[in-house]
């Protein structure tokens, strides 16, 4: 009997049409004039209304940090952070922060080689969400070996600690472009190092088809480097559960034009709406 094409697959059953808001930003921790900075971020993200933050290169100092921070007027109270000395301030800690509108029940912090990860478990309305925060610390365009290397580790211990009935969100700046074989990795282009897992690119799912550059020569922090325009930041859903779940419906750019003047921060962040 011949397959009747018009037929849609039902692999996933009913699709969920709830979302999760989902926002990555390299916040670019106390560079430059940080607490004009840090308004600017704080505008930029209130305007999105985000369910969860991941911000890399956030900061810690003196008993405060920019979770604790940020979390009043994000009306986001539920977070967790881990880093290392920060370069720009040796009294300070850069690291991960993961910020929630919903309560986290589980947290735990792993580094794997150059890339460092801040994981929670959040006890979102409609059921749990595994979200990994990670920030690459080999930011050289020569570094693909060593980013391809703590690729390698994070996608094994993700595949390990997976739960597939739920959604597992993996995000932040990777320093890598996306026809790079460290992200190929991610996205099944090439050899899967935990074979059963891959993601989606938010962006590439769900953007406005334009290349989504996160590092703009447009934005005057990020000229001082002399690099090409690049996308390197990334909302990454593993491979959709149960109803769709983690599945991207919408994706955008944001912090690319200044706030009073100034940009928020070196990188623009990038948003992403999954089914939840």
């Amino acid at each position: 009997m011949a397959r009747d094409l018009d037929i849609p697959p039902h692999s996933y059953g009913p699709l969920i049409e709830t979302t999760a808001r989902i926002v990555t930003w390299n916040v670019w921790g106390l560079y430059g004039p940080w607490r004009e900075r840090e308004a600017a971020i704080a505008t930029t993200l209130a305007g999105a209304a985000p369910d969860i933050v991941v911000l890399a290169e956030s900061w810690a100092k003196a008993g405060e940090g920019q979770c604790a921070r940020l979390a009043g007027p994000l009306k986001m109270p539920h977070h967790a952070f881990s880093g290392v000395k920060a370069q720009e301030d040796e009294s300070a800690l850069s690291g991960v922060g993961v910020m929630s509108r919903w309560p986290i029940s589980t947290t735990s912090i792993s580094t794997f080689g150059a890339l460092r990860v801040q994981y929670a478990e959040i006890d979102g309305p409609r059921g749990p969400i595994q979200m990994y925060g990670v920030v690459m610390d080999a930011w050289w365009l020569d570094e693909s070996r060593a980013r391809q290397e703590a690729v390698r580790g994070l996608l094994a211990h993700v595949h390990a600690a997976q739960d597939d009935r739920i959604p597992l969100v993996l995000c932040g700046d990777f320093n890598a472009d996306p026809d790079s074989d460290e992200i190929r990795m991610m996205t099944g282009r090439a050899a899967a190092p935990a074979p059963g897992l891959s993601f989606y690119d938010a962006w590439e799912v769900a953007g406005d088809g334009t290349r989504g550059c996160t590092w703009s020569n447009e934005n005057a922090w990020a000229t001082q480097l002399l690099w090409p325009e690049r996308r390197i930041d990334y909302v990454f859903t593993a491979a959709p559960r149960r109803g769709g779940a983690g599945h991207p419906l919408r994706a955008a750019i944001l912090g690319t034009s200044p706030v009073h003047g100034l940009y928020p921060s070196d990188h623009y962040a990038v948003q992403a709406d999954i089914r939840y």
